[in-house]
């Protein structure tokens, strides 16, 4: 309240010398003339009294003249204002100030709708006064229904944190940076914590679109990465690409029997798949959708309907483009290691994900709590959007996590005025983990790497680094032939007039994935060897790759490692090769991958660091997830404690199907939704 005074005084005291320098029956100086100085110290005791004038005479006044006809008050408005001013000219200690009666009633106009407006446009930033009017919503709503109306079991509000790895939770928890995190995870006197928190282990495609739709859906087969090219139809699904979003929540329904996880009475907000969700809002597979019937942007329309939310978020959108314009200079003028490239519309994209679509989720959520729906799932995703750009323990994205806390506040105020108890469990789809681009340590992406491994030219530019010459060092040793400086020598057995198509490289943060799309079927190691004699050994022993698997005519799946080493998948249990610094569930995880129907051809995971939790992004990212390797893989499930145990004491949570499991039986416990799990159209998939 404090600052925003101040800030009105300080508008008002703006207003007042841009009134006096184009109003000529209007001055804060002497006829003689005064310093700049002490012309703004006029204006500013000025705005001062006329402020306290208006708050504390005002009402006082309006109380007098209760009984004068409102036409008549109406008119006197215009009069007491100006007098108001005229009065505060007066009282200030210079008395410098002057205006023709006429001119105070203009100028007192100007400035109560300049006061009014700031007062309003800074109160609806303040949460507190946003919680009240939500009140005042609820309240109305709930004396509008009928006695008895509301639901007598409890909803459920599924939040999920985008990106924000159990350790981290926990950390930043512990730090007091989420405070309404560590309330609720801790004990009080003899009170228990009110809710508990486990890991859960991602698939190897630790990202969004297999998460959520594993979660929401029950099912992510054939889901490898965030991006891959898929033979049969000469596509490249993007898992935030709405047509691709359409096609697997489609394949999923079509596998599970049922429509997800929000089948009966749910609401889906802000997330890449329904869950089959009757209210929808920001939901990516239904963007596609032209008509009517598109309800996917419905919620932005509902929420900047009302002026009050666009101003609040208007003026956090600026502040929020402001906020990353600073951050991304002090980053450069410090000279930080590691960075990525933050210009152009990024700012934008930043102030999007951290201000807009998560006060329209919010919104959302909460108004979905006041209609009384037995179960939301909403994905906040502005951790993650700074997280990738930042760090993921940058000082940057703990910020985002301290607003995104405040969010979870004022959604469990709320919950208090919903006609019905909600339960609020909190997750994530996966986490971030560190460390720098590929590109940046070795002086080329892998899309370049691969080029080179195949015989054909590279870029001259991805050549120039010192770290570039390491990996033509390890072209020349596979080939075990000089490789000329400009990239223009190729193998003459596998490049003709009329050659093989190149090869389609794409990544999924540090997971990359090579297909050829001139061969119908996946492409075994062998024919693989027979076309790019050296592709294979190129990679594998490139010291920014960890891993890479393959398909083998001889031993089914193969994992090859540097220094030729080579583990069939069968055998991993006991020889995890180069899958031993990636941790538990690496093999089991890469086991089911490569059963999938769309498995590229060549499946390449990065370096990782267990010390320090690093991996190298194949993208332009510091904090990256998509593959194996650290923190990306270990996000959270942190529900209340009335809840079943996830799991057995002693047990793991595996896998995102695994979660959706788990999320239905805590539905069944609140009697919500009755949605059968559905029947796993392929058991044996896991024993590929």
């Amino acid at each position: 309240m404090v600052w925003r005074s101040v800030a009105v005084w300080a508008v008002s005291t703006v207003t007042l010398l841009v009134l006096a320098g184009i109003l000529p029956d209007f001055r804060l100086q002497s006829p003689d003339g005064d310093s700049a100085t002490r012309i703004a110290t006029t204006a500013a005791l000025g705005a001062g009294a006329f402020g306290v004038l208006s708050a504390v005479v005002w009402p006082l006044l309006v109380r007098a003249l209760l009984l004068v006809p409102a036409l008549v008050l109406g008119v006197l408005v215009f009069f007491l204002n100006g007098s108001f001013l005229l009065l505060a000219l007066r009282i200030v200690p210079s008395g410098r100030g002057e205006a023709a009666p006429e001119t105070a009633v203009v100028v007192a106009a100007v400035m109560s709708a300049v006061a009014s407006a700031t007062g309003a446009a800074l109160a609806v930033r303040d949460d507190d006064a946003y919680r009240r009017r939500l009140y005042r919503l609820s309240d109305r709503r709930r004396a509008a229904a009928p006695p008895g109306a509301g639901p007598s079991t409890p909803g459920t509000v599924f939040l999920q944190l985008d990106g924000v790895g159990h350790d981290l939770l926990l950390a930043v928890a512990g730090q007091g940076l989420m405070p309404t995190v560590a309330d609720w995870l801790t004990d009080r006197r003899a009170v228990p914590a009110t809710h508990r928190i486990v890991p859960w282990r991602t698939d190897w495609s630790s990202q969004t679109g297999a998460s959520q739709l594993g979660i929401l859906h029950g099912s992510n087969e054939d889901v490898p990465a965030f991006r891959w090219y898929e033979k049969d139809s000469g596509e490249v699904m993007v898992c935030n690409r709405p047509t691709s979003a359409a096609e697997l929540q489609r394949r999923a329904v079509a596998r599970t029997g049922d429509g997800g996880l929000l089948s009966l009475d749910g609401a889906s907000r802000g997330n890449l798949f329904s869950g089959g969700a009757d209210q929808l809002a920001l939901v990516l597979s239904v963007a596609a959708r032209r008509g009517r019937e598109n309800r996917s942007r419905a919620g932005y329309f509902a929420y900047f309907s009302d002026p009050a939310n666009a101003v609040r978020t208007a003026m956090s959108f600026v502040a929020e483009v402001g906020r990353e314009i600073g951050q991304s200079t002090r980053a450069r003028l410090e000279k930080r290691r590691p960075r990525v490239a933050r210009g152009g519309l990024y700012p934008f994209i930043r102030a999007f994900a951290t201000v807009v679509e998560r006060d329209v989720v919010v919104a959302a959520v909460i108004g979905d709590m006041l209609a009384g729906r037995s179960a939301v799932y909403a994905d906040l995703v502005a951790y993650d959007e700074v997280a990738h750009h930042s760090g993921p323990r940058s000082r940057d994205a703990e910020r985002v996590l301290q607003r995104l806390d405040r969010s979870l506040a004022l959604i469990a105020k709320v919950a208090e005025h919903a006609p019905r108890a909600y339960r609020v469990v909190l997750l994530s789809d996966h986490g971030q983990s560190p460390g720098e681009t590929f590109r940046t340590r070795y002086g080329l992406g892998l899309g370049e790497l691969v080029r080179a491994g195949c015989g054909l030219p590279v870029p001259r530019k991805a050549r120039r680094t010192h770290s570039g010459a390491e990996a033509r060092a390890a072209v020349r040793a596979a080939l075990r032939r000089p490789v000329e400086e400009g990239g223009a020598e190729y193998l003459p057995s596998h490049r003709t007039k009329d050659g093989p198509a190149e090869p389609v490289v794409l990544a999924s943060g540090n997971l990359g994935l090579v297909s050829f799309p001139d061969v119908p079927h996946r492409m075994s190691r062998e024919e693989i060897d027979a076309r790019h004699p050296a592709l294979l050994t190129t990679l594998a022993n490139h010291p920014g790759v960890g891993f890479v698997l393959v398909r083998s005519e001889e031993h089914g799946g193969l994992v090859l490692g540097a220094h030729g080493v080579e583990v069939p998948l069968e055998k991993l249990d006991e020889d995890p090769g180069p899958l031993a610094d990636f941790g538990p569930g690496a093999a089991d995880a890469v086991r089911r991958t490569h059963g999938f129907r769309h498995t590229a051809d060549i499946m390449v995971n990065s370096w990782y660091d267990p010390e320090e939790g690093e991996v190298l992004a194949f993208e332009e990212q510091i904090g990256s997830h998509g593959g194996l390797g650290g923190a990306q893989g270990r996000p959270f499930l942190m529900a209340p404690a009335v809840f079943s145990p996830p799991v057995e004491d002693g047990a793991e949570l595996v896998g995102a199907e695994q979660v959706h499991r788990v999320l239905r039986r805590w539905l069944r416990e609140c009697d919500g939704p009755q949605v059968p799990i559905g029947v796993d159209a392929d058991p044996d998939r896991h024993a590929a």
